[in-house]
């Protein structure tokens, strides 16, 4: 085997071993990230997100309230309620299998730059597999181990922290996949813009395994072309 087929099979396995693994752990983001002794690696880790997924303004048919946030899971899709038959959307990504989940939640809270603190049962879960996580990253813009990124929005039942958070994320080539471990990951640039759009005591509908989030009427008609060229401008 030549050298050259030695280090693209290295690098190819390398890149799938990244994409099979989940994305929260903290112990590999940065290592991947930053290397530049493997160009393959490099290559799969930068790469962006697919156009569809980019934010745009659509055309929604929904008897939701605006202010409300839908997730749909299956196609990656957030949506923002704006009213009129309008709406933000933007990608995601959401948990993979054996992590996704369905219901209807409210924003309890919300941060910039949220510190990172890992639920016991991901830290027991991590730690048979050989990967020790921090108790705790702090959340920084210059920090790229915080797998929060740039906001978050705290997902609650009732009075109750569900775990799950809306928020950004410094691997923006995991949008459109399901690699988490049940959060709703964003765009930094876009979890930006939902935060600055968001309130506290939003509903959130997550529309997922199980269908617990009960009965909710979204018809995405497609992109409103003389709503998205006034919202580029944003």
């Amino acid at each position: 085997m030549s050298k050259f087929s030695s280090v693209f099979l290295a690098g190819a396995f390398a890149a799938s071993t990244l994409l099979a693994a989940d994305a929260s752990a903290f112990s590999r983001s940065s290592d991947i990230v930053t290397r530049s002794d493997n160009p393959i690696v490099t290559v799969a880790v930068q790469k962006k997100p697919a156009a569809k997924y980019s934010r745009k303004v659509v055309r929604l048919e929904t008897d939701e309230k605006p202010g409300t946030i839908i997730v749909d899971t299956n196609n990656k899709f957030l949506y923002y309620v704006e009213g009129n038959n309008k709406a933000t959307r933007y990608g995601i990504g959401v948990g993979r299998e054996g992590f996704g989940w369905s219901g209807v939640m409210k924003v309890q809270r919300m941060a910039e730059w949220p510190t990172w603190v890992p639920p016991k049962e991901m830290i027991a879960r991590e730690r048979k597999k050989g990967r020790i996580l921090p108790a705790r990253v702090e959340g920084r813009k210059d920090n790229l181990e915080n797998p929060l990124g740039a906001r978050a929005l705290y997902l609650y039942q009732g009075r109750n922290d569900s775990g799950f958070r809306i928020h950004g994320t410094n691997e923006p080539w995991s949008i459109g996949l399901n690699m988490s471990s049940g959060c709703i990951r964003m765009m930094n640039k876009d979890v930006v813009h939902l935060y600055g759009k968001a309130n506290i005591g939003a509903k959130v509908i997550v529309v997922g395994p199980g269908n617990r989030q009960g009965k909710v009427r979204y018809n995405d008609k497609g992109v409103d072309v003389l709503r998205q060229l006034f919202a580029s401008f944003e």
